[in-house]
């Protein structure tokens, strides 16, 4: 089952030949690690996902979970899978030593991710937010709170949740109508309702910490109102005890297309059913400074973001290896040379289209996990990196780079999906088959964490004409540094570059033609093409840098990485043409459409 799972290989490739994960190791807070152990924890990654979270993940589709009118029911298979994970302690892998972390490099934890991402998507997200809500109590919650609550989240004894959405708000975070009020022995009390809560509520843990954003009375209207409280379903005391059962009440699970396996809910907030200290409200605590909750919750958005395109990869990755195995199987018609109806049928993977198919699918899903550890490598670097100018100039990277990382994933290893099933024929879209279920798992990566539109919005709107355009200057310098690499290898390498130097000249031009009035309504109505034109251009990038990384080896691993690099530049890369064109032009088609018109 492995090999259909995720590519151990390719992992060994990205992370040990391309990426220096080994080099990592001269750092003092990776110190006691080495190769060996790198090794070990990706093979203890690779054995869960398979024994414990592949099997049920069909199960995880059909048998969504349900609320019995006193608690969510999952069946025994979540529960079990999550306890072969906590017990293995990868929950803590690169967290820290006093938190009860391994202090691994976030490089070789989410490379351990996304096997069980690929695995069992369902399953996977509970620790996946888990892991996010503790690294950002880690870094703004006090002593006292990393005590109580980071490092029993780190153990695995809780689980974790973010709780953005509203009902009336969606994505509009401006809108949040969930208040806390201040009560006179400092803590707060919380009244409202949160929408798409992931992991709201379940039986899988002994407590569940919610990060909520609120707004205080008084507060400034906006998002500079509001603040983030951390809130457990049950009351922690000042020893780590569990007390009374807190006011956050299920008051409903959602029903997705996909991601059927991660409880999906609405919560209420201060409903009054329970009393804790004899008075309605949810017991809440301040996380960081009071009305700068945006800005502590954007640690786990954006280890979200970066997640969600990880997971995403993930998914596309599965559904090319489930593909790519059925065609090498199937036999059906005949070549077109050998039109003899007597002759044996050829497996599909002979036929050229077929083939196509399967090359699209993997310079997409190879170059997505390439561009989402390439941004686990600068997290690295932006906290751990010799010099402070090295870890500013990873942090400026990383920043540009999210808002791609998280959603050309989200599309195109979407795009490798619905290829999976094509190559699948007819029976790629029954239930006999799992690509169906992959494709709708993948199709909420487009959604969560900030849709196309929103991260779009984010890169051209904020990230790259950030502090004077730094953003787009770290970006672009990345691009060039790789490409003057490639010229003195020359031959195929350089011409490579040419094209990717080429694609670079059009990101600075058209970003400047847009910008050239100020004009926010001017340089975003097109914001989404945009991003899908730099993040090709991104990926042509990665991809480059993998061929780089190749050198002369000579085996099928290594002319078939060769191969999807001359795909993406010479199928994919000539798509950003017309984009760019439409972004010159100032094409307003769309935002002069009177909603009437529709």
């Amino acid at each position: 089952m492995a090999g259909s799972v995720l590519s151990r290989r390719d992992l060994d490739f990205l992370l040990f030949e391309w990426l220096g994960a080994e080099a990592l190791t001269a750092r003092e807070r990776f110190a006691e690690h080495d190769r060996e152990t790198f090794d070990a924890v990706l093979g203890l990654a690779e054995e869960l996902a398979v024994r414990h979270f592949a099997p049920h993940n069909r199960r995880n589709d059909v048998e969504e979970p349900r609320f019995d009118g006193e608690r969510v029911v999952l069946h025994p298979e979540v529960g079990a899978a999550l306890e072969a994970f906590v017990a293995s302690g990868l929950m803590s892998a690169a967290m820290d030593h006093d938190l009860g972390g391994q202090q691994l490099p976030t490089l070789v934890a989410n490379a351990c991710t996304a096997w069980f991402q690929a695995a069992n998507v369902g399953t996977a997200a509970y620790p996946f937010l888990t892991v996010a809500n503790a690294n950002l109590l880690a870094v703004y919650g006090t002593s006292e709170q990393r005590e109580r609550l980071v490092r029993p989240l780190a153990a695995g004894r809780f689980f974790g949740t973010m709780c953005l959405s509203e009902p009336q708000a969606g994505s509009s975070l401006a809108d949040v109508r969930t208040t806390a009020v201040p009560q006179p022995d400092g803590g707060y009390r919380l009244f409202g309702t949160k929408m798409w809560i992931s992991g709201g509520d379940h039986e899988l843990s002994e407590n569940i910490v919610h990060l909520v954003l609120a707004r205080t009375p008084g507060a400034p209207a906006g998002v500079k109102g509001l603040s983030l409280f951390a809130v457990p379903k049950y009351r922690v005391g000042p020893d780590g005890s569990l007390g009374e059962r807190n006011d956050v009440v299920l008051a409903g699970l959602n029903h997705k297309m996909g991601y059927r396996g991660t409880v999906n809910t609405v919560l209420n907030f201060g409903e009054g059913r329970f009393r804790p200290g004899e008075a309605p409200g949810a017991v809440g605590e301040l996380v960081g400074e009071l009305h700068r909750g945006l800005a502590c919750m954007f640690h786990m958005m954006n280890e979200a973001r970066t997640g969600v395109g990880l997971g995403a990869a993930a998914l596309g990755y599965t559904g090319y290896l489930h593909a790519l195995d059925y065609a090498r199987s199937r036999p059906q018609g005949r070549l077109l040379t050998g039109r003899d109806p007597s002759a044996p049928q050829v497996p599909i993977i002979e036929h050229p289209d077929v083939r196509r198919q399967l090359l699209a699918q993997k310079t997409y899903v190879e170059g997505a996990l390439a561009l989402s550890l390439y941004c686990s490598r600068l997290i690295d670097d932006q906290r751990t990196a010799p010099e402070p100018a090295e870890r500013a100039a990873a942090g400026r990277l990383l920043e540009v780079l999210t808002p791609v990382a998280k959603s050309w994933p989200a599309q195109w290893c979407l795009a490798a999906n619905d290829l999976a099933i094509q190559v699948h024929g007819g029976y790629g879209y029954t239930r006999d088959h799992p690509v169906e279920q992959f494709y709708r798992d993948n199709r909420l990566n487009a959604i969560h964490e900030g849709t196309h539109g929103i991260q779009a919005l984010d890169l051209l709107g904020r990230k790259v004409v950030l502090d004077g355009g730094a953003g787009l200057a770290a970006l672009l310098g990345a691009f060039a540094a790789t490409t003057a690499r490639a010229e003195r290898v020359g031959g195929e390498a350089a011409r490579f570059a040419a094209a990717l130097d080429a694609a670079a000249g059009r990101i600075r031009h058209t970003t400047g033609a847009l910008w050239s009035a100020g004009d926010p309504d001017v340089a975003l109505p097109n914001a989404s093409v945009y991003l899908e034109a730099v993040g090709h251009v991104v990926l042509a990038w990665i991809w480059l840098e993998q061929y780089l990384a190749l050198g002369a080896a000579d085996t099928p691993f290594h002319h078939g990485k060769r191969q999807a690099a001359r795909y993406f530049f010479r199928v994919e890369l000539p798509r950003t043409g017309p984009q760019f064109d439409l972004l010159d032009a100032l094409d307003r088609t769309a935002a002069d459409t009177p909603s009437e018109w529709f």
